[in-house]
Order: structure tokens, then sequence, then C-alpha cells
């Protein structure tokens, strides 16, 4: 996440939560999420500071307030409501299921992908992606982006088939446990973003000294290959997968 301002904690509730927002979607770029959801950044750059006129923080606008309905589905109640604050609760009054916990991921589709092996260190470029939610159990931890699947190496007719079009949620292994200490690789598949493209794999091995990886595709088709790690620029776990429903 980006620097945070130095006035954080003065900020009105419903003008600190679209901060928090700035923060989770763009990495701290107002710009960027003013693009998104369809204002200029000096409309909500204002938000976030006192108005010399009055010496108080302006309210949310109607034009950002529609524009995070349309693109995160957040509406007026949310905006107010301090997610933070604990109401007490009669002793006798059963305890109600916990929320879900909506995770909304940046989607890299397939006519996408040319496109993130250039711009996936930009913040703007990746708060350009559309966002998909995810359903967790609990605060996740960690950078998360999803993968449309394209091509077939990862089909071999079985349940533990990925198909062409399924969407996979992934979290990035950072680089220094891949660089200099090897891979947990039996309990899970991989997105490799490679130099000459995304690669959705298993790995059978991953030799730290000279700095290679072993890639297997799971359709016989397509023979395993060795990989050095100097051609890759992120490795991500396979969370969970989403895949719709065909005929």
């Amino acid at each position: 996440m980006g620097k945070y301002i130095s006035n954080y904690d003065e900020l009105p509730i419903p003008n600190k939560k679209i901060y928090d927002l700035v923060q989770e979607q763009t990495n701290g770029s107002v710009k960027a999420f003013a693009e998104i959801i369809g204002v200029s950044q000096q409309v909500l750059d204002r938000i976030f500071k006192i108005d010399s006129r009055n010496g108080k923080y302006p309210s949310v606008s109607e034009k950002i307030k529609v524009g995070l309905k349309e693109k995160f589905g957040i509406d007026e109640i949310w905006l107010l409501t301090d997610e933070k604050s604990n109401t007490p609760k009669p002793s006798d009054e059963a305890s109600p299921i916990d929320e879900p916990i909506i995770l909304r991921v940046p989607l890299v589709s397939q006519y996408a992908q040319a496109g993130y092996l250039c711009g996936y260190a930009d913040a703007a470029y990746m708060a350009t992606l559309p966002t998909i939610p995810y359903i967790v159990d609990h605060e996740a931890q960690g950078h998360y982006v999803a993968f449309e699947v394209k091509g077939d190496s990862m089909n071999d007719g079985t349940e533990d088939a990925i198909l062409e079009g399924d969407r996979l949620l992934c979290r990035e292994i950072m680089p220094h446990l891949w660089v200099s200490s090897k891979l947990h690789f039996r309990k899970w598949d991989f997105v490799i973003v490679h130099t000459e493209g995304i690669l959705v794999k298993r790995i059978i091995d991953h030799d730290v000294e000279n700095h290679t990886i072993t890639i297997h595709s799971l359709n016989s088709m397509y023979p395993d290959k060795i990989i050095n790690l100097a051609d890759v620029k992120q490795i991500f776990n396979v969370i969970e997968l989403q895949r719709p429903r065909r005929r």
C-alpha cells in the first residue's frame, strides 16, 4: 500500500473509508482511483483536505457516491457506518452468523495477459483492470490477482483439470521466498508470470542453486520444461478456482 496521509485519523468516517479504498485498490494513487469511479482527481482529492474557507473537511459528493455504487457496489449506508465500533449486545441475545468477507480482486482476462506482462508493477495500470468478488472466511493477507486460463495444457480430463476460461484466485509468493529458498510446491498449482507469457502449471522441481524450476502440465501432450527464474517476474499459488457453467 501507499504511504498514508498525516491527517488520516482526523478524516470523517466516510472520507476515511474512501481513502482506505484508494489504498487497497490503487496502492494510494488518488488519480488512478478517481479514473476508476469516473471523477476528476481534484474532486476526489479535496475530501481528504480541510476546506480553508470553513475549516472543515468537505462532504463526499454525489458524483463520488455514484461512482462508488457503480464500480464497487458501495452504498451510503456503508460509508456512514463505522465498522470498527462494537455495539454491546444483551447477554441473552443470540449471536449472529459472521458476515462473509468479500475480496475484490483485479482480473487478468485472456485478452489482457499481454498487457499485464508490461504493467503488472504499475499501480495505475492495475487500477484499470476489472475486479471480481471472492468470498473468503478470513481477512486476506498478501497480494491477490485473478487470472483467466488460456489454453488446454492443464486439462487431462480428470477432476483435477484446469480448463480454458476458468478463473483462478491467486496469491503472490514474494520473490525472496523463491530466489534463495525452496518453494513448497507439492500441494499447489501455480501461475507463473514469465517473460514469454502467463503460465498455469504445476512445479515438480526447484533447483535453488541453479535458479531453475521444472514445470509440468496435466495434459500429457505438453512435455515438462525447465525454466530459468531470471526470466520469471512473479509466481502465484492458485488458491481457488471459479468455473463458468458449461454444457
